[in-house]
């Protein structure tokens, strides 16, 4: 809990113009964001060209170049915007290989190893962010709390603070969701 308020606090300095602050904070969050990256890109496909430091280097790029500073709520609010940053280096990192490839492999992005979301080959990332935005267009929150717990690796209780929701609701948003996602990538458009 210390640990989580001390990063709280370096992200609300920083966010108000400290540079000390985001050198004080690098170090306490970019091992839990490899660890994160790691276990996202395991699930990939063999052929996966992107390692977990790329991944985490190329999002935490993204978040420095923001053009408004970011008015950070707290350690949660981080890891949800780092997740979709995350999302969105794979997405790219995707399409960059099938364009150059023509159509060829695209990374495979699982969603978790217990959520079979189709009956055939694991989705790949591109297949997933579509699905994740039109989920998003239909249900915006269902979308958000999977989002922040697939590619943030947020556990129910920090979704739940993050969006000021309880946890029985998210439980409840996850398996909605998750059905919702199982059904768009098996061709049964909901």
């Amino acid at each position: 809990m210390e640990e989580s308020r001390s990063v709280s606090e370096l992200l609300i300095a920083w966010g108000r113009g400290a540079p000390a602050a985001l050198e004080q904070l690098t170090p306490r969050v970019y091992h839990e964001l490899h660890k994160l990256a790691r276990a996202y890109l395991r699930r990939g496909r063999p052929t996966q060209s992107l390692q977990p430091t790329a991944l985490i280097n190329e999002a935490y790029l993204r978040l420095l170049d923001q053009r408004q500073p970011i008015e950070w709520e707290n350690r949660a609010h981080f890891f949800g915007i780092a997740a979709r940053l995350m999302r969105m280096v794979l997405v790219d990192h995707a399409r960059t290989r099938q364009a150059a490839k023509r159509g060829g492999d695209a990374a495979a992005v699982t969603l978790d190893d217990c959520m079979a979301v189709s009956p055939g080959p694991a989705p790949g990332v591109l297949e997933i962010n579509e699905a994740l935005d039109r989920l998003a267009a239909v249900d915006e929150r269902k979308a958000k709390v999977i989002e922040m717990r697939y590619f943030g690796g947020m556990d129910r209780e920090e979704v739940a603070f993050a969006l000021g929701l309880t946890v029985a609701t998210v439980k409840q948003d996850l398996r909605l969701g998750e059905a919702w996602l199982r059904r768009f990538l098996a061709g049964q458009t909901p």
